[in-house]
């Protein structure tokens, strides 16, 4: 036996005349004359294949027929009510949940600032944050881990049948050295003037390692280490120990009395950041506002 179709207003209907027990309150409750009232709950009987009230000149009662359905009836019209209202608090953004995957130098750089003005503005709204490399950034993006990823390997994903990138800007790189350096004070640097100090390098699989290899090449740098993470270059620079190139948006790692930062003005040495997304199905309300105010916020700031 196949199950009925049931109306809202049905249900509505039906409930309304089960608590006030008379069919003229009951059809005002709803808004409707009481000749459409009562088409309603013949239709809803019909439908059902069984009566629900008994009726007489002087009273309407529950059959017990209709008291088997009315908790039913009452639970399938809360919960229809709680689905409408979930919905709407997701749309309306008062609830909901984004997950966003970004390199460690943005996720530590420009955009908690941007993530503190979005949940100043959307309190109910949870933020997921993944702070890992172009590659897991990606790999995060394809298993449905983050809604979008901010990351250095954008023109690889735009061309990917998956994923799509939009370009968000262009990070010039910058010489990082202690201040008593001689490089500090060279009138035009060059990347050869580099070769011969010993250079703090980044992992083979970072971003700003690709986009230095790939300009740079064929000079070999002087590296005398090789490690993960920004704040450990700079502990290194910092002690004297090498030299480093790294991009603008990571300098906050190098706001230090004892250290200088110069552009390093190398043809084609810049990197790409990208917002990537999947190709296939729109972001949530929630997503999609933490979307466009990243696009906007870094639409208005500019890298040396």
């Amino acid at each position: 036996m196949s199950t009925p179709d049931l109306s809202t207003r049905q249900l509505r209907a039906f409930a309304a005349l089960a608590e006030q027990r008379n069919f003229t309150r009951a059809a005002q409750t709803c808004h409707l004359s009481q000749p459409a009232f009562s088409a309603l709950i013949r239709t809803l009987e019909d439908t059902l294949g069984a009566r629900l009230f008994d009726r007489d000149t002087r009273s309407v009662q529950l059959t017990p027929e209709g008291r088997l359905f009315e908790a039913s009836a009452r639970r399938l019209l809360d919960d229809m009510q709680g689905a409408v209202g979930e919905l709407a608090d997701h749309v309306e953004r008062r609830k909901g949940r984004v997950s966003v995957a970004a390199l460690p130098s943005l996720a530590a750089g420009w955009l908690p600032g941007i993530l503190a003005e979005f949940m100043k503005a959307w309190p109910g709204i949870t933020v997921e944050l993944h702070d890992a490399l172009s590659d897991a950034c990606i790999a995060q993006l394809r298993a449905h881990q983050a809604d979008f990823a901010l990351a250095a390997t954008g023109a690889g994903a735009a061309s990917a049948s998956d994923l799509r990138g939009r370009k968000l800007c262009s990070d010039g790189f910058h010489l990082v050295c202690p201040k008593d350096h001689p490089l500090a004070k060279v009138p035009k640097l060059t990347a050869k003037q580099l070769a011969p100090w010993p250079f703090i390098q980044m992992a083979r699989n970072s971003s700003v390692r690709q986009s230095l290899d790939a300009a740079l090449h064929p000079l070999r740098l002087n590296a005398v280490f090789e490690v993960e993470h920004l704040a450990t270059v700079m502990g290194l620079v910092e002690a004297g120990v090498g030299i480093s190139v790294v991009p603008a948006l990571t300098l906050f790692h190098f706001r230090r009395e004892s250290l200088t930062t110069r552009p390093l003005p190398v043809p084609g040495l810049t990197r790409t950041i990208y917002l990537v997304q999947r190709r296939e199905g729109s972001l949530s309300v929630a997503a999609q506002t933490l979307h466009d105010l990243i696009v906007e916020r870094m639409g208005a700031l500019r890298f040396d």
